[in-house]
């Protein structure tokens, strides 16, 4: 049996932008995700403190510094300013998840 566990967080994250007219995904200071051992076009999940909202989606780097922005219809979800965790899972065995520590980026 496999078990879901948490991989890698970037824990209150500010938004800098929300675009609607893309094809989707959120973008991502390409340095902060290797910060946060998160892969580029890897599956997340984004948890929006400020309106509580939810949604999943995939991560695109950026090469600009600090930029966090949601892209495409999620983008009706969040705005410019926003706090948000962006957080990526993995299966492990649960021998492996008993040892396993996530990364986390505070900001």
């Amino acid at each position: 049996m496999l078990l879901t566990g948490l991989k890698a967080k970037i824990h209150r994250a500010v938004l800098t932008s929300a675009e609607l007219h893309y094809e989707g995904s959120i973008a991502i200071d390409k340095n902060l995700c290797k910060a946060a051992n998160i892969l580029e076009y890897e599956q997340v999940d984004i948890y929006n403190c400020t309106n509580g909202v939810r949604f999943t989606t995939y991560v695109i780097y950026s090469d600009k510094p600090d930029e966090v922005s949601v892209k495409g219809a999620a983008a009706r979800l969040v705005q410019a300013g926003d706090v948000v965790i962006i957080a990526a899972y993995a299966q492990f065995t649960p021998e492996e998840l008993k040892t396993w520590k996530p990364t986390i980026v505070l900001r």
